[in-house]
């Protein structure tokens, strides 16, 4: 039987922008905690008002990639510091239960397993667990492209005894196949790995709708039905990505079919296919997580 849904927030740079926060590249969603923190704040208690059972910490950003080395190393550990403590502050006034999970994000860029190197990655990952573990219920390392960054992850957060939860972006333009990693690895692959590093969770995100029920259903096929590790999807409302596609590159088109209502309906496949945490990354706005709680109170 599928576990209880666990409703996520959605995604956190778009939301930013469209509140008129601090934004541009290369700085991207950090910019905000650099010059208007109270802009984070309100993103994350709009999420908490749309209905999220978990709040992500605005650190997917707080790398050098986006931030410079100069201002990473001078002021890394204070913004990630920051992020965890906005998020944490409104967790704890919430009039319902909200987890913080702290967000561990690419270190060498998305979308681009081509670039992973894991000893540039390992110092920087360090820093922002470090920074971000006094105030996080659990770690989210996100938009993984490979199976070699989920098991850095492992590896940084195992010492703070923190559920950790691994999630994956996919190869999505080419729905309909079997669902891949943008390494080319396969999705049974990520399944396995997660049960060999005890996740808690295993999740797919930043990559089309149209792409998340397959790996949902691999997964399972992976887990078995007695698995302890919970599925999910967060998927982005953009176009299908090129491969040689950058994350956070630009500001990239939302296509007009993913409403609160179009987006629902993939969640409710999502749903059926196993996945019992669902949330929305890149251009899915609190409406879609209210529309998402709505869902849940009738599951």
């Amino acid at each position: 039987m599928t576990a209880p849904l666990l409703i996520l927030d959605g995604g956190t740079g778009r939301e930013l922008a469209r509140r008129g926060a601090p934004f541009r590249q290369p700085e991207w969603s950090a910019l905000a905690l650099i010059e208007g923190p109270q802009f984070v704040s309100a993103v994350h208690a709009a999420y908490v008002e749309a209905g999220a059972d978990v709040i992500t910490s605005n650190s997917y950003a707080l790398v050098p990639f986006h931030i410079g080395e100069a201002r990473f190393a001078a002021e890394g550990e204070a913004l990630a510091a920051l992020a965890g403590k906005l998020a944490r502050e409104v967790a704890d006034a919430a009039p319902h239960q909200v987890r913080v999970a702290g967000s561990l994000p690419p270190v060498c860029g998305s979308y681009r397993p081509d670039l992973v190197d894991l000893e540039r990655a390992r110092p920087v990952l360090a820093v922002l667990v470090g920074a971000l573990a006094p105030n996080v219920d659990h770690w989210l390392a996100e938009t993984l492209s490979s199976l070699v960054e989920a098991r850095l992850a492992a590896e940084m957060t195992a010492a703070t005894g923190k559920p950790l939860w691994l999630s994956f972006t996919l190869e999505d333009e080419k729905p309909g196949s079997e669902p891949a990693l943008r390494s080319g690895e396969s999705v049974t692959a990520a399944a396995s790995l997660a049960r060999e590093l005890g996740a808690a969770a295993l999740l797919f995100n930043c990559s089309q709708p149209e792409v998340m029920e397959a790996a949902i259903r691999a997964a399972n096929a992976e887990l078995g039905p007695d698995s302890p590790i919970r599925l999910g999807v967060y998927a982005n409302a953009f176009p299908p990505m090129a491969a040689d596609a950058e994350a956070n590159s630009a500001l990239c088109p939302i296509r007009e079919d993913l409403t609160p209502e179009g987006y629902g309906r993939f969640a409710r496949a999502w749903h059926a296919a196993g996945a019992s945490i669902l949330g929305g990354c890149c251009g899915i706005g609190p409406e879609h997580i209210a529309a998402l709680r709505e869902e849940a109170l009738h599951v």
